[in-house]
């Protein structure tokens, strides 16, 4: 599992003050990349070398809302992995300790056409360690 704590600033809100939905994906995706840096590997240079993952599935659970200022820790774990696809648990949490959303992820595995294939298997390693 990887954890970034992420203050949240105007930028991120409405009008009101409350964390735009769509800024939770963004999120989401900033502890996934954590997750596989921790792991040893780089999504820069996987991709240089013709592996990338993309998000083929998204679904988000909104429970309470975020607000300007807020101090965020926002998880992802690894749940499953197949062949070509990836499967991570999303949870993001305020101060609190709150729970504002959950989410879950898939991915595929693709070469450098954006064709799918199978996860490398010194990347499955690492993604399984």
């Amino acid at each position: 599992m990887a954890q970034i704590k992420k203050g949240i600033h105007y930028h991120h809100t409405d009008a009101g003050g409350v964390v735009y939905y769509a800024n939770y994906l963004a999120f989401f995706e900033e502890a996934r990349t954590e997750l596989f840096r921790s792991k040893g590997l780089s999504v820069k240079t996987m991709a240089a070398s013709g592996t990338m993952f993309v998000v083929c599935r998204q679904e988000v659970d909104y429970k309470y809302p975020g607000f300007y200022g807020d101090e965020l820790l926002i998880e992802a774990e690894i749940t499953k992995i197949q062949a070509v696809r990836i499967e991570f648990e999303q949870n993001v949490r305020n101060q609190d300790g709150v729970l504002l959303c959950r989410g879950k992820t898939i991915m595929a595995c693709v070469d450098g056409q954006l064709r799918p294939q199978a996860i490398p298997g010194d990347i499955k390693d690492k993604l399984e360690s």
